[in-house]
């Protein structure tokens, strides 16, 4: 990519011509590039195209259209390698509902699985290299945005508790986090690395002219304007997600570094103990006293009531293990599954902070294992297109985005 011109003339010649599927194509894109401003405008897009991608497999299908014959008429939506799995977590979820004290409860989440069209979306209407560099460069502008929202919102918020509860800064910080330009603070958090783990690998794997070979095949050149922009993205990206405060977002993007840098530079991982030791020790008392609570948890009341949740969701489990008790039941029933004459602990108890437990005890087993049979099969899917074959040629789309993609599972 040299610029943003060539950018966009290569997505719109992947474009198709027929006009429905062009439209839902134009409509996942903005979809994608909504994402990380308002959810409810991105999955009206995504249904938008869903509605526009449909009617031209209609027409493609019918009879007018094409040849008849019994494959002709066939709608051809490609799909993941997860069929199954996702059928299996669908009618598992729906079950669980039916079975539930209380299903109305739980059809929230029921219309919640129509979602899983965005493998539908994604895999027949983004396959096209140029059209995926420039939905990923519309979504990292879009989140260094969000992140640059949320650093404004940390100082200001910031300032207000400094005035009004000086003794009480962290307590009162780690209750009202930033969220960006969404409604929760775990949204904007969750997203953000999403983001921060795709542009890590397309920073570290589509270095600038000059650089070499990697893995014996010559990168993606990048001029050097692009590669400082693309740092100061992810710089702003990274504050704002160390300022989101969330420790399993913390967690995910740990894990992203150490796979992205043990590949691109392995060697550069003896030097991670050394930088996590200067920033617990150099850091804010903000940060770093957030960190410090992992190793005190029964001082930290948002890690008591986790462990308290956990224990929770091991008894809900051991009573209705096939079934769960119900999509959106866990607050009705916590009760009756915490120990004996014990209190709870103050705060909220409708997820128990871990979604193998909290599937597994609203949906039950089996659904907990059509979920991970779905991650397994995602990852594997994922890996198998990485590596060319005899009849599948190597992808072509930039090595940064093959080595981020993975992350997302």
């Amino acid at each position: 990519m040299t610029s943003l011109r060539e950018l966009v003339e290569s997505a719109r010649a992947t474009l198709p011509e027929a006009p429905c599927a062009r439209w839902g194509t134009l409509l996942f894109s903005l979809s994608v590039l909504t994402f990380v401003i308002s959810l409810a405008a991105s999955e009206a897009f995504l249904f938008a195209a869903a509605l526009s991608t449909a009617i031209h497999q209609l027409r493609a299908a019918a009879p007018e259209a094409r040849p008849p014959s019994p494959a002709a008429n066939a709608l051809r939506f490609p799909f993941p390698p997860v069929r199954m799995a996702v059928g299996c977590f669908c009618l598992l979820t729906i079950l669980s509902v039916f079975g539930a004290a209380n299903s109305a409860a739980g059809w929230p989440a029921v219309r919640k699985l129509v979602l899983f069209i965005v493998m539908l979306l994604s895999v027949g209407l983004a396959g096209a290299p140029g059209l995926q560099e420039l939905l990923y460069t519309g979504l990292f502008f879009a989140s260094t945005v969000a992140g640059a929202v949320g650093v404004f919102q940390f100082a200001a918020e910031y300032r207000t508790v400094k005035a009004a509860h000086p003794g009480e800064v962290y307590t009162y910080m780690s209750v009202s986090r930033i969220h960006g330009f969404m409604g929760h603070w775990m949204n904007f958090g969750g997203q953000q690395m999403l983001v921060f783990c795709l542009l890590l690998a397309y920073l570290l794997f589509s270095p600038p002219r000059g650089m070499g070979r990697i893995h014996g095949h010559e990168p993606e050149s990048r001029p050097q304007g692009e590669v400082k922009l693309g740092w100061l993205a992810f710089g702003v990206i990274a504050l704002s997600i160390a300022l989101n405060f969330t420790r399993g977002v913390w967690l995910g993007c740990f894990v992203a570094v150490v796979y992205l840098v043990g590949r691109r530079r392995p060697r550069w991982l003896l030097v991670l103990p050394l930088l996590i030791g200067l920033a617990i020790l150099a850091g804010p008392s903000l940060l770093r006293e957030r960190m410090e609570s992992l190793l005190h948890p029964t001082h930290d009341p948002s890690i008591a009531i986790r462990l308290e949740m956990w224990q929770v969701a091991v008894r809900v489990i051991r009573a209705h293990p096939w079934l769960g008790v119900g999509s959106n039941n866990i607050g009705r029933d916590y009760l009756l599954y915490l120990a004996r004459a014990k209190s709870p602990v103050v705060g909220y108890h409708e997820h128990f902070h871990n979604n193998l437990l909290q599937i597994g005890a609203e949906r039950g087993l089996a659904c907990l294992a059509a979920w991970l049979w779905m991650m397994v099969a995602l990852l594997w899917g994922l890996l198998r297109l990485r590596r060319p074959s005899a009849d599948r040629p190597r992808d072509p789309s930039p090595d940064g985005l093959r080595q981020g993609t993975p992350q997302w599972i």
